[in-house]
């Protein structure tokens, strides 16, 4: 494929959240030409990122397709709330749930050649894998060869582990052999060390108040005899995850980082400590570059649940640049 700045695939960034997908695809070599997001804390962090040029689209549920530049490529991760096991579950009667249809509708107007959308692996059983069913058949009938799969981010070169289906499209005018798109191999999960590294003062100890509140949670019913303070400051970057009941303890790696999951401690030097919204961005893949400009910019809080909801930067790379492989043998 030719390499001149014209020449790249142009993409838009649909359900851009804070631009996961968009640097997974940008680290291929393919262009961003526009985003489309209507969260106000999330494009004030995807404008941080990225600058204030671009346009943003807005609500794509309103979107006119002709109002939209010319494009090769869609990426999107659709909301999840409607399918997620943590969510309401309501699925295809909740207007959330719709939103996959206004995609679908803005890829017919524009006749677009691929596409790239992401969800939540509640997807695969809601509703006896009917809600899934029904995506895949509106896509086939819009006119796409679709390929999907459930993959871990903790096997694409970050330490978490994080479950998600993604999906990947082209237009079947475009497909010109039955060649099936297969999804990139796994790979050595990177040590965690280099990934919890914040130096600012996130320290967790007797001085905060809620130090009091972890302490009868480890002394609740669930927890009580089997936990001791001392023991668990011992292993450096032990990762402790303090559920609503039961407290969960990961090596080597971390659990799902969603939004709303503020409860993630670790050991480093014999001290716990708080995960911080600057490693959570690193541990979505996104560069220390980026997670060093926006530090002090945007709430901690607001940047937890903002890592949380974003796509896997490595996750979209691996499964770009195979998908640039697949379809240059498609020409």
């Amino acid at each position: 494929m030719a390499n001149g700045k014209n020449n790249k695939l142009k993409f838009i960034d649909f359900c851009a959240g804070i631009g996961g997908g968009r640097i997974g695809l940008e680290n291929t070599d393919m262009r961003c030409v526009g985003f489309s997001e209507i969260a106000p804390s999330y494009i004030k962090t995807y404008r941080e990122f990225f600058g204030e040029n671009e346009p943003n689209y807005g609500n794509l549920m309103k979107i006119n397709p002709k109002d939209l530049p010319d494009f090769d490529l869609m990426i999107a991760g659709f909301p999840c709330q409607t399918f997620s096991v943590i969510g309401p579950r309501t699925g295809m009667n909740d207007h959330r749930g719709l939103i996959v249809f206004g995609l679908i509708d803005i890829m017919k107007g524009k006749n677009l050649k691929y596409f790239i959308l992401e969800n939540v692996k509640g997807l695969l059983n809601h509703g006896n894998g009917e809600s899934l069913n029904v995506i895949l058949r509106e896509l086939e009938k819009a006119g796409y060869k679709v390929f999907w799969k459930l993959v871990d981010s903790l096997n694409y070169g970050v330490p978490q582990m994080r479950e998600r289906i993604y999906f990947v499209g082209i237009r079947k005018d475009l497909a010109k052999n039955d060649e099936p798109f297969s999804f990139p191999k796994p790979v050595k999960t990177p040590d965690i060390k280099n990934y919890l590294i914040d130096t600012n003062e996130l320290e967790f100890n007797d001085k905060k108040r809620a130090y009091e509140t972890f302490l009868k949670y480890l002394d609740n019913k669930y927890n009580k005899g089997k936990f001791s303070i001392n023991r668990l400051l011992k292993e450096d970057f032990l990762v402790i995850d303090t559920r609503q009941s039961d407290l969960r303890l990961y090596y080597g790696k971390v659990p799902t980082l969603r939004t709303g999951r503020h409860g993630i401690l670790y050991v480093r030097d014999g001290k716990f400590r708080r995960l911080s919204g600057y490693e959570s961005l690193l541990l979505q893949g996104f560069p220390k570059g980026l997670a060093e400009k926006i530090r002090g910019k945007i709430e901690e809080v607001s940047l937890l649940s903002q890592a949380g909801n974003a796509m896997t930067v490595n996750v979209v790379e691996s499964i770009g640049r195979k998908f640039i492989d697949y379809i240059s043998k498609q020409i």
